[in-house]
């Protein structure tokens, strides 16, 4: 039997809601790994996943003719407050939401992982998220391509994670060793927690991000 993983993405907001009540007005505006979005950005694009639903996705995408990217900065710009302080606000009321576009659900705990990682590491921020919350995705990830590229960026390559059971890719595979939260968001493309991995796969991994 699938696991809920709702209360795992309850969870995994509150906490970044909890350190976003830190920041202070220039660093809302500090780019996030995202290089296209601010901190703000990046959590409005937050709030617009948690509010929007199968149907208004759809509406959303055909009228932006099939422009993902257009798609994204309309709901962004959206959801987004006139100030932080608003944005923030918005983000705490959808902490408990189980409102999403389609796909399954590991999809939208990827969403506000690799977000939430996005977030803090340009700020200095660490969040030592469970491992029970980690490797369901960390598997999910290695098996399928879904709103990033993972399977394809870890093809290959033996994966271990150092404080957790995650692993992943053939046994005779380039090893990848490390901890699960830096394989997710290297699979997830961010190439800065290369850094945080070791063993011969690593520039391999590192190239395809």
């Amino acid at each position: 039997m699938t696991p809920d993983l709702w209360p795992l993405i309850h969870a995994e907001r509150a906490a970044l809601a909890s350190d976003l009540g830190t920041l202070t007005d220039e660093q809302w505006q500090v780019r996030s790994l995202c290089a296209a979005w601010t901190v703000e950005d990046t959590v409005a694009h937050l709030v617009a996943g948690a509010s929007t639903g199968p149907l208004r996705w759809f509406r959303s995408v055909l009228a932006a003719r099939g422009n993902v990217e257009r798609h994204n900065a309309r709901r962004l710009a959206e959801h987004r407050a006139p100030t932080s302080a608003g944005t923030l606000e918005r983000f705490r009321a959808v902490i408990g939401s189980r409102t999403c576009p389609p796909g399954p659900v590991e999809m939208w705990l990827g969403e506000i992982v690799v977000h939430g990682a996005d977030v803090r590491r340009p700020l200095g921020l660490v969040r030592d998220a469970p491992v029970t919350t980690l490797t369901p995705l960390a598997t999910f990830f290695a098996r399928q391509n879904s709103t990033v590229r993972s399977r394809t960026v870890s093809t290959g390559l033996r994966l271990a994670a150092s404080d957790g059971p995650f692993t992943a890719g053939p046994d005779d595979g380039p090893r990848v060793s490390g901890p699960t939260l830096a394989l997710v968001m290297a699979m997830a493309g961010r190439a800065v927690f290369c850094d945080d991995l070791t063993g011969p796969g690593v520039e391999v991994l590192r190239s395809r991000c």
